[in-house]
């Protein structure tokens, strides 16, 4: 019996059903290994988790010691032992104080993307507070890497239902690349509803490629299999199962997200809510073990490029196309949102 701890539902895997019914072809084996599914890492510091704002102000995070650069070296580190390639979504409050973190990221070989500034919830923020976030990020990064970013990820997934207004704000920046929207339910992020799969979003400023994070459907219900607090609870056996079963039965590349933190198990800790505490503190000992064991059993690349090669070795698969109405109440998925393939 596996428990979701960022859900609080139950799973069964023994006896879920998991259901292929958008893809009839199945490869019955290997296609785990061929598929390139998408390493990510969104690059922040334990104290600047939106979990932890009640109690550590953004006034404060001057005062905390920081970890992010040693953590950041052991990822990179891992990744170059299993010569993969990765996308980097960088806090721009992180890249502002060590622009040469960025530097060793880029030197690598990874593509670099935005994770906003400030850390802060986009449901939470004004359009205008949050396009000013967004250009403030972005530009502390274009300034040290001399060349443009065009790949966003919003702090903890909040892009939501009540914040898809900020996708045309991406898009009117020039962002050309999203992986903010994830189709589960949980209380502080999520469209249950959301197209599973990369897919293109259609938004009166331009298009923007979306990537959600990995779910796996089981009886009805998708289960979030992608990283960070799912990846550290779940038997590592169970993850890989269960991404394996994305690459096999919808021929599909899926995304993956860790944290530098989660390398890090003799970080500070706060005297947060049991909850709080249970989802950041949880197994962050077994983290690097278990990233290691999946780095060797599937291929993996940088997100874009995940995009593009991951259905098809021949070529980019078409995409489906999904044009957002702002008017409309409606969630991002294939039964309320016009598209085409």
């Amino acid at each position: 019996m596996t428990i979701d701890m960022e859900m609080g539902v139950t799973v069964s895997p023994e006896s879920a059903a998991i259901d292929s019914s958008e893809s009839p072809s199945v490869a019955t084996d290997g296609t785990a290994k061929r598929v390139l599914n998408a390493f990510t890492v969104d690059v922040e510091d334990y104290f600047q988790v939106s979990a932890f704002e009640g109690i550590v102000k953004r006034s404060q995070w001057e005062t905390h010691h920081s970890r992010v650069v040693t953590n950041t070296h052991k990822l990179l580190k891992l990744l170059e032992q299993h010569q993969t390639r990765a996308t980097f979504f960088v806090l721009g409050w992180v890249a502002d104080r060590y622009p040469q973190l960025v530097r060793d990221i880029d030197a690598a070989g990874h593509e670099i993307g935005c994770h906003s500034y400030w850390h802060r919830l986009v449901y939470d923020l004004t359009p205008d507070a949050f396009r000013d976030d967004v250009r403030l990020s972005r530009d502390v990064l274009q300034q040290i890497l001399g060349r443009s970013v065009t790949a966003y990820r919003a702090p903890s997934f909040s892009i939501t239902q009540r914040s898809t207004w900020a996708l045309d704000i991406l898009a009117d920046e020039g962002f050309t690349f999203d992986s903010s929207i994830y189709p589960i339910y949980h209380d502080r992020y999520g469209m249950p509803q959301a197209e599973r799969f990369p897919h293109v979003l259609e938004t009166q400023s331009g298009s923007l490629t979306e990537f959600p994070p990995a779910v796996l459907r089981l009886t009805g219900v998708n289960l979030p299999v992608s990283g960070g607090g799912y990846f550290r609870l779940y038997p590592v056996q169970f993850s890989a199962f269960c991404l394996g079963q994305i690459n096999r039965t919808t021929r599909q590349p899926f995304i993956f997200y860790v944290h530098p933190w989660e390398l890090d198990p003799e970080q500070p800790r706060f005297q947060a809510k049991y909850l709080t505490r249970f989802r950041h503190y949880t197994n962050l000992n077994t983290t690097e073990r278990k990233l290691a064991a999946l780095l060797k059993r599937f291929q993996f690349g940088a997100a874009e490029e995940a995009v593009c090669r991951g259905n098809q070795p021949d070529g980019c698969p078409p995409l489906k196309t999904i044009r957002l109405d702002p008017g409309s109440p409606k969630p991002l998925s294939d039964a309320h949102a016009p598209h085409i393939r």
